[in-house]
């Protein structure tokens, strides 16, 4: 296997974390939703760590895609 090849296999791999954040942040807002209607009067004391989830697994994402643009276009 030669060097470019390894590149785009090791892309891909790293883009998949991409795809796999965007069913994180899924899964933080439904944990929200189903807790603020279970508890309607403990939804407002929660959503500042709605929004520290969402941008924590936000993050996750763009350094994915980031180290896949990394692998194709500088290593």
């Amino acid at each position: 296997m030669d060097a470019e090849a390894a590149q785009m296999i090791g892309a891909g791999l790293a883009a998949i974390g991409a795809g796999i954040a965007a069913g994180g942040v899924g899964n933080v807002f439904s944990s929200f939703l189903q807790g603020a209607l279970r508890n309607p009067a403990a939804a407002d004391s929660q959503q500042g760590r709605l929004f520290i989830g969402f941008a924590a697994v936000e993050l996750l994402g763009l350094l994915a895609f980031v180290i896949a643009m990394i692998l194709i276009f500088v290593a």
